[in-house]
């Protein structure tokens, strides 16, 4: 597999040493996104122009090699008019988003940028007023890493909701609510501490692993962290029984991986803190219901449970696979599959993870059917539930995580003296 020292090409740089420097960079990470990118690309402009007018600004789309016209769409909008320098260029390195924001943050550096601000390209939802709220607890605030907080529809974020937050609360103590929410502000020296760790673009931290990466290491190194709030979040949707298995594999894979990396520090941590909720300009709307097939998903759960059952009664013991069996038999309306059971096989298959190093794609692999047996769980119990309400669900699924800590910590130590 080929190295990248860096993800700009040639030209890409020599248009950006020829700007010299910026304030900020909007980093826009693009793949067939022709529908949607230039409304991102728009709107952005309209946010520097109407609240940083007397700043420097940037705005690079890094694209994956869009095989539609996403560049040609991004590069059609006239970000002059609201006086932001525009870049619309390929990436080099692995194919994925991290890739993409590798390439923003070396722009970032070159230019002396006091922060980023990354937005995902398929946004529909998006408003000048995410700017500023992005970049004032950065500019007017110190903080260093600002988590995106979206009113999203109730089955929307699937993997944020079942393992995303939940790990990264209970792990690290920091109740952020959009870990992989995607659309972040950094401050330059976190941005320069991100290029600096050359050795994670060869992972799947360059493809969708990036987000949770950034998050977490945001919180290790110990830069100040704040939430801000955007609204709803409406992007292009995916099922998670037709879409969303690379993303799982690449997301869950790097935050198991990054238990490793970080070993020292989750296992000393006890509870969780509330992160600074921000909101510098209000900003309306109501999400878009949409639906989940959940026969789909059991479907697709039915056939890892014939597959993959001796390996998963393996990792889970013998009481816990004895449920997920009996789950199988359950009818879709009636399906629900427990909080308690979900947080035992997330923490089991983490230490599986830990002990095979060999087989750790296969693993992640073989978890998805029992997370599209989690969402189908969702789906039904959600389903009554008034919007007020459907909040203190998840916070409650995450407390059990945080709860049940005790218990992967003794089953992760016990493998430790194992190896």
């Amino acid at each position: 597999m080929r190295r990248f020292s860096t993800a700009l090409r040639d030209e890409a740089r020599r248009r950006i040493e020829q700007m010299e420097e910026a304030d900020i960079v909007v980093g826009i990470p693009a793949y067939n996104a022709q529908d949607t990118i230039a409304h991102v690309v728009a709107t952005a402009a309209r946010g520097l122009s109407r609240y940083y007018p007397r700043l420097r600004s940037l705005i690079m789309v890094s694209d994956g090699g869009s095989v539609d016209d996403t560049r040609e769409m991004a590069a059609g909008v006239d970000t002059a008019t609201f006086e932001s320098e525009k870049i619309v260029t390929i990436y080099r390195g692995l194919p994925g988003k991290g890739s993409a924001v590798r390439a923003i943050f070396e722009a970032a550096v070159i230019l002396k940028a006091r922060l980023v601000v990354l937005l995902d390209a398929d946004l529909r939802s998006i408003t000048p007023e995410w700017i500023p709220n992005l970049v004032e607890p950065v500019l007017e605030h110190g903080y260093d890493f600002v988590a995106p907080y979206y009113l999203r529809y109730r089955l929307d974020g699937t993997i944020t909701n079942t393992i995303a937050y939940n790990l990264t609360r209970a792990l690290y103590g920091k109740r952020i609510r959009q870990p992989i929410g995607g659309d972040f502000a950094l401050s330059r020296p976190l941005v320069r501490a991100c290029v600096e760790e050359d050795d994670v673009w060869m992972t799947d931290v360059a493809r969708f692993g990036v987000d949770i990466w950034l998050t977490t290491l945001a919180i290790v190194r110990g830069f100040r962290i704040a939430q801000a709030y955007l609204g709803v979040k409406i992007h292009d949707q995916k099922d998670p029984a037709e879409h969303l298995t690379p993303m799982f594999r690449q997301v869950v894979g790097t935050i198991f991986t990054l238990m490793e990396v970080h070993e020292h520090h989750w296992t000393r941590i006890q509870g969780s803190e509330e992160i600074p909720l921000l909101s510098a300009y209000p900003i309306a709307g109501k999400p878009e219901p949409f639906e989940i097939s959940v026969p789909a998903l059991l479907e697709y759960f039915r056939l890892g449970l014939r597959n993959f059952g001796p390996v998963w009664r393996q990792i889970v013991g013998r009481t816990a696979f004895r449920e997920i069996r009996q789950l199988a038999s359950l009818a879709p309306e009636a399906f629900h599959f427990p909080s308690e059971l979900w947080v035992r096989v997330v923490y089991d298959f983490a230490v599986a993870y830990h002990e095979a190093p060999r087989q750790r794609l296969k693993l992640v692999d073989i978890m998805v059917p029992l997370y599209n047996a989690r969402v189908a769980s969702l789906v039904n119990e959600l389903r009554n539930l008034a919007d007020e309400d459907v909040e203190d669900y998840f916070e409650e699924q995450a407390r059990i995580f945080e709860d049940m800590k005790g218990y992967l910590l003794r089953k992760w130590r016990r493998a430790r003296r194992a190896s």
